[in-house]
C-alpha cells in the first residue's frame, strides 16, 4: 500500500538525530545514480531530481521554486517526492516536498557540522529567518547538544525577531541580532540560508576555527560567501556531483581564480569513511556547501516513510 505523507501528519513524529543518522548510513551504501532537470526563469524554476541507490530504492522529487511567493502568502517551494521499492519498483510513498526538503536540508547541514565543526562549538549563528532557518535552529540544537547560544540575523530585523519569538522548546538561548559582522566574528558555527545572489558573509569577518555552513545558493548566479572566505577555508560539499559546475558558491570563485575545483577536499561519501580528511586543527576554518541532491531526498524520504509506517 502506498503511503501518502504530509507535512501536517509528520508534526512531532520525526527525530532530528535519526534523520541525520539516515543520511550518514545512506552514504555508506554504493554511490547513487542521480539526474537533475531545471526548467524556467530564475524567478520561477521547476526542478526535477531523481535518484537510484542500490540497497535503498528509487526516488523522484519534482518541485517549483518561486522567489516572489512569500509576498503572495504562498510557499516558496511546492511539490512532491515519489519513493519506489528497491526490489519490485512499486510506489511505496508519496511525500510532500516541503516535508522532505525541510528535514533533508537541516539534517544535511547538521551532518556536515557534526563531521567538521569543532567539538567544543557553543555559539551558532543562523543567517536568514525563513522556514529553513527555523528547522536549522531546531536540528542543530537537538543533534549538537553543546550549543548553548543561538543568534539569528535577517536583512529585516523584525523577521529575525519574529522567528525567535515563534521558537519554543529549544535547549539553548536564542536571540535576534542586527550586526551581522559582529555576530559572525563571535560564532563557532555560521549557518546561512538566504536567497542571496551577492555574498553576505565575508572572509575577513570569520575568526579561526569557525565552521561555515552555506545552504542558500542553489543556482549558478547565487552565492553567500565571498572569494576571501572561500580562499581561507578548507572546503567540503555534500555532493561533488550536485555542486561543482552547478552552484555559484563554487562556480564564481573558481572563475575568479580564488579557488580551483581541487580545493573541494571531500563530500559525504568521503567524509563518512574512517580516516577521512576532516578538520585538521582547532584553528582551521571549515566550509561546508549544502547543495542537496535527489540521493539525499531519497535517503530522507525513506527515513520519513519508515518513521511514519
Amino acid at each position: 500500500m502506498t503511503q501518502i505523507l504530509t507535512y501536517r501528519a509528520a508534526a512531532g513524529r520525526l527525530d532530528w538525530s535519526d534523520a541525520v543518522e539516515a543520511l550518514r548510513q545512506g552514504h555508506g551504501l554504493p554511490r547513487a545514480q542521480i539526474r537533475d532537470v531545471f526548467l524556467g526563469p530564475p524567478t520561477g524554476t521547476m526542478m526535477s531530481r531523481s535518484a537510484w541507490i542500490e540497497g535503498l530504492g528509487y526516488g523522484a522529487k519534482t518541485f517549483t521554486v518561486f522567489d516572489g511567493n512569500a509576498a503572495r502568502g504562498l510557499p516558496t517551494v511546492q511539490g512532491a517526492m515519489l519513493v519506489f521499492d528497491k526490489d519490485d519498483g512499486g510506489l511505496r510513498a508519496i511525500v510532500e516536498s516541503r516535508l522532505v526538503t525541510e528535514v533533508k536540508t537541516a539534517a544535511d547541514s547538521v551532518l556536515g557540522a557534526r563531521l567538521l565543526a569543532r567539538p567544543d562549538s557553543r555559539q551558532l549563528l543562523v543567517v536568514g529567518a525563513g522556514t529553513v532557518a527555523a528547522s536549522l535552529v531546531r536540528a542543530y540544537t537537538a543533534v549538537l547538544p553543546g550549543i548553548e547560544h543561538v543568534s539569528v540575523w535577517a536583512r529585516r530585523p523584525e523577521q529575525a525577531r519574529d522567528l525567535v519569538a515563534a521558537l519554543d522548546g529549544i535547549g539553548a538561548d536564542v536571540v535576534a541580532v542586527e550586526d551581522l559582522r559582529d555576530a559572525v566574528g563571535q560564532a563557532d558555527i555560521v549557518s546561512s540560508a538566504t536567497m542571496a545572489r551577492q555574498p553576505v558573509i565575508l572572509g575577513e569577518w570569520v575568526r579561526p576555527g569557525t565552521h561555515i555552513d552555506l545552504i542558500g545558493a542553489f543556482k549558478a548566479d547565487m552565492r553567500e560567501g565571498d572569494d576571501a572566505l572561500m580562499a581561507r577555508a578548507a572546503i567540503f560539499v555534500d555532493s561533488r556531483e550536485t555542486t561543482l559546475g552547478h552552484i555559484g558558491e563554487l562556480i564564481l570563485p573558481i572563475a575568479s581564480g580564488a579557488i580551483t575545483a581541487e580545493s573541494v577536499l571531500g563530500d559525504f561519501y568521503d567524509l563518512v569513511r574512517p580516516g577521512a580528511r576532516r578538520r585538521q586543527s582547532d584553528a582551521e576554518i571549515t566550509l561546508f556547501k549544502n547543495g542537496g541532491g535527489a540521493h539525499l531526498d531519497l535517503m530522507t524520504a525513506a527515513y520519513i516513510a519508515r518513521a511514519m509506517g
